[in-house]
């Protein structure tokens, strides 16, 4: 298991610095720098690296390249040794292995329409969610292979941990998606000026109502962690828990303090990427967290009574 905890590490880094990557591209408005052709950039496989955009783009679609190669590795790698203790069958890390490999194709074509049909910003973003979903799904097979500590958590993990921790991560995904929109939706980013209201630069239509949502949104995420941290505190969670929780309120505060700074100043290129490598993190950590949570209800589930039992005294 460790080669495979390894290998997910590792598409795990691919996945994170794409999708950063990714943002680059938006932001220097580089989208276009292969023009409409895919996969060739420009009509060649190797085009001339003459000008930034064409270098921007072109490296995204590498990068594109290298986290498909990392997770059909681990797809290979599981098949290989599917009949290993803890790789086969529903609790073993094949299965979600496989899943990565389908959203991988799933955001190739996704990408590869966007190319080339120039479909709308909507589109965009789903390009977006499918890639956060990548992320997730290569955590879930590094947490089932021990992964992030995933060894160490108690059986027996509060239930309310493990809703609480999911819906923080749908949560979270959310607005994800409704940032990527206030990111590409035509004036959703500059629609409110200021915080914590709109100080300056106010415009009705949907670009606000996007941009809205998306501070609402974030806010209650901020707040559900906060009072879900409180709870894995108090409920005397493993270790590991308390550190997965207290990793995902810290990034979320930082995510926070750039928002502000963004929406209170003339934001420049370096603290948008920030801001999208934040965010990215912060779902990525209660992605995680989520799953940890998880493995200590399934731990419990397969546990003896005998076991509970002893369990129940000895944090008694």
């Amino acid at each position: 298991m460790i080669q495979i905890r390894r290998l997910a590490y590792l598409a795990l880094v691919i996945g994170f610095a794409q999708i950063i990557f990714g943002a680059i591209v938006r932001i220097s408005g580089s989208g276009l720098g292969c023009g409409n052709h895919w996969p060739k950039c420009n009509g060649v496989w190797i085009p001339a690296f003459t000008g930034s955009e064409v270098i921007i783009e072109v490296s995204h679609r590498y990068g594109a390249l290298a986290v498909s190669l990392a997770v059909l590795s681990l797809v290979i790698v599981t098949v290989l040794r599917r009949r290993d203790p803890g790789v086969g069958g529903p609790r073993g890390v094949m299965r979600p292995a496989i899943t990565a490999l389908a959203l991988v194709f799933a955001a190739a074509l996704l990408g590869a329409a966007t190319v080339k049909l120039d479909l709308p910003p909507q589109v965009v973003v789903m390009h977006l969610a499918l890639a956060m979903t990548l992320l997730a799904a290569i955590a879930w097979i590094a947490v089932r292979a021990g992964g992030f500590g995933a060894d160490s958590v108690l059986p027996g993990s509060s239930p309310k941990t493990a809703r609480g921790a999911l819906a923080a991560a749908i949560l979270a995904l959310v607005v994800v998606v409704f940032g990527g929109m206030t990111a590409n939706v035509a004036g959703a980013a500059a629609a409110c000026r200021g915080f914590p209201h709109c100080a300056s630069g106010m415009v009705g239509g949907p670009g606000l109502h996007v941009h809205l949502a998306h501070r609402v949104l974030a806010m209650l995420l901020v707040l559900h962690v906060v009072g879900l941290v409180i709870g894995v505190i108090r409920r005397g969670e493993s270790p590991t828990l308390r550190v997965a929780s207290r990793v995902a309120i810290t990034l979320l505060v930082v995510q926070v303090v750039i928002a502000v700074v963004l929406v209170s100043f003339t934001p420049s290129p370096a603290l948008r990427s920030l801001h999208q490598a934040t965010g990215t993190a912060a779902w990525l950590s209660l992605a995680v967290f989520a799953l940890l949570a998880r493995r200590g209800r399934a731990a419990a589930s397969v546990r003896s009574p005998v076991a509970e039992h002893e369990l129940a005294g000895a944090r008694t």
